[in-house]
């Protein structure tokens, strides 16, 4: 089976859907470290994802000045 890639905008989703269950009281507290951990990562994963992002942009604009 293949192997699912994760992009920021899927993350994204995953962080508001995760959010709106723990806003609307869906979780349980057993899941609930489970929930915020998972969310942990992908905030890290989006912040990394801007990071590359942002480093690629500005090495393409200092390769346009040239």
């Amino acid at each position: 089976m293949a192997k699912k890639v994760l992009t920021y905008k899927k993350a994204i989703d995953e962080i508001e859907n995760i959010l709106s269950e723990i806003e609307n009281n869906d979780i349980d507290i057993d899941t609930m470290s489970k929930k915020v951990s998972r969310v942990s990562e992908l905030l890290n994963f989006c912040k990394s994802k801007l990071t590359e992002t942002e480093e690629e942009v500005e090495r393409i604009f200092k390769e346009i000045d040239n």
